[in-house]
């Protein structure tokens, strides 16, 4: 993919999308969600992590680097498969359809997809079997570790795994063995979810380039503590005898958290990864790319520098920088895998030598537009300061929605913004005194205007929500990651609108992956 190339697009999270069962996922909803893209001009998806969820419900906190999220195997497509009774999904509960209910939904799916591998095992076809069985060996790198983390994870619980027995802990081989043999059934179960992950994230692919449009996945540069990839290979990490870290990640004091940040996750031994030749990230940027078009890498500024907190420490503020991998990490990737479509999230605190990484390696960075109105016109996220080397965002996942920071921004803030927008809402217009009900379409068309290359824009903006539908507060660990749209929140003028405004700012008609020219065609489907 050509990150030079003109474009705009939407963030959203798969599990924001509609659905019957309690979340989104990668059925007919993502679907027809593709074909509102094309329909509004927009060449790009991003979503958030799409992997396993961990701790707070989060998606970038994940038990796993290379596993997907079950919550998002399609449930229908097992039914028509012949794996799961429709019975099954006949006695569904009345889900929420606004909110994602974490404590309902995880084990009703769960159930579910634990029915159709019941179902699959018993009654597959042989041609089905053999697809599963070559997948399978495909790959087993990253799957054999993950099934039996997760099967003994069941086995134990949930608990932690440096809370299982001793010899499973250490992964002493004839443990280790034992427990592959008598959870054997369960192993499968997992990787049976894992190839359906697989294989109805790929029809989606397949159908976002039959449309002309792009994913953009989200990877987060560091991995849980309580994940596989840390128990399969805890000598990559600064862990104690007990397995515990003695350094976590974190980010310094600031404006914004007088303490800093001490988000907890263990830290790499990068000297350790470099002398295998960075071989553990390799295959994780090649999982990546399996999965998307192109992706951005969460606090690239890690690379260049991170934020080492002693284990012991209530908070952040005990840190202290230390060096990162640098260009070695990415020469490493670049040398398996060719060029890399990746987007740098260089948000937060930026010093020379994160700018100098991120230009060396040709990787766009990410301006927020939300975030400029501060009263000061030398803003490096106003869109007359952008380059064509970065992404324009409305606003972000951890950021209030563009409504909702309108109504809580000083007067000040609001004043500068309505006038550089040339929006205010009704009541007062240029002011900043109106309800800013015309603010986030505004914030859309400016990021729209910017020479960036790539814009992006959150569907709470160009839906026009306000703060309570937000998707994530940081540093809170309540009522985060369940946010949804429906159809019924969709103006029937909203495609159109994003459509004329997409081939207004040249960000429309571009040649697809196909090969084929898109056209802002309408949806089978969409939403009125």
């Amino acid at each position: 993919m050509d990150l030079r190339q003109r474009a705009s697009g939407i963030v959203l999270h798969i599990t924001s999308l509609p659905g019957p069962h309690g979340i989104g996922d990668l059925g007919p909803e993502a679907f027809r969600f593709v074909d509102w893209l094309a329909s509004a001009g927009q060449t790009l998806w991003q979503t958030l992590p799409i992997n396993p969820i961990g701790p707070g419900h989060s998606p970038y906190q994940s038990p796993s680097a290379f596993a997907g999220s079950g919550l998002m195997v399609a449930l229908q497509p097992l039914v028509q498969q012949g794996w799961l009774p429709a019975a099954a999904l006949e006695a569904a509960p009345p889900f929420d359809g606004q909110r994602v209910d974490w404590p309902s939904v995880i084990p009703w799916r769960w159930a579910r997809l634990q029915q159709a591998a019941a179902g699959f095992f018993a009654h597959a076809s042989a041609s089905d079997r053999q697809r599963f069985a070559a997948w399978r060996a495909t790959q087993a790198a990253w799957l054999d570790e993950w099934t039996l983390f997760a099967a003994l994870k069941d086995a134990h619980g949930g608990q932690p795994w440096w809370a299982w027995a001793p010899e499973l802990a250490r992964r002493e081989p004839a443990a280790l063995l034992s427990a592959s043999q008598y959870l054997t059934p369960q192993r499968d179960m997992h990787a049976f979810v894992q190839w359906c992950f697989d294989e109805q994230l790929a029809a989606l692919r397949a159908h976002t380039h039959k449309r002309g449009v792009r994913l953009m996945g989200d990877l987060p540069i560091f991995v849980a503590h309580d994940s596989a990839d840390v128990w399969a290979r805890p000598d990559l990490y600064f862990l104690d005898d007990r397995h515990q870290p003695t350094v976590v990640a974190g980010c310094p004091p600031d404006g914004y958290s007088p303490d800093g940040q001490r988000w907890g996750n263990p830290l790499y031994r990068w000297d350790r990864m470099a002398a295998e030749g960075y071989a553990w990230w390799v295959a994780r940027v090649q999982r990546a790319l399996a999965q998307a078009d192109v992706f951005r890498i969460d606090h690239f500024r890690g690379f260049a520098g991170y934020w080492e907190v002693p284990a012991a420490a209530p908070t952040a503020r005990d840190g202290r920088w230390a060096p990162g991998p640098g260009v070695a990490l990415f020469q490493a990737i670049q040398d398996a895998l060719g060029k890399l479509p990746i987007v740098a999230e260089d948000l937060g605190t930026i010093t020379p030598d994160v700018i100098a990484l991120r230009d060396h390696l040709g990787f766009p960075g990410m301006r927020i537009v939300q975030e400029a109105f501060g009263g000061d016109a030398s803003h490096g996220f106003l869109p007359h300061h952008h380059v064509p080397a970065c992404l324009a965002y409305s606003s972000t996942h951890d950021s209030d929605t563009a409504l909702g920071w309108w109504r809580s921004a000083p007067a000040a803030h609001r004043a500068f913004a309505a006038e550089y927008l040339q929006a205010g809402g009704r009541g007062g217009v240029h002011d900043g005194t109106g309800d800013g009900a015309d603010v986030p379409m505004a914030l859309v068309r400016a990021a729209s205007r910017s020479v960036a290359a790539l814009a992006l824009f959150t569907m709470q903006d160009v839906l026009s929500l306000d703060s309570a539908h937000r998707m994530n507060l940081p540093g809170t660990d309540r009522g985060n990651w369940s946010w949804r749209f429906s159809w019924a929140q969709v103006p029937a003028d909203l495609a159109p609108t994003l459509a004329r405004t997409a081939a207004a700012t040249g960000r429309a008609g571009f040649q697809g992956l196909s090969g084929e020219a898109r056209s802002p065609a309408g949806p089978a489907g969409a939403a009125a």
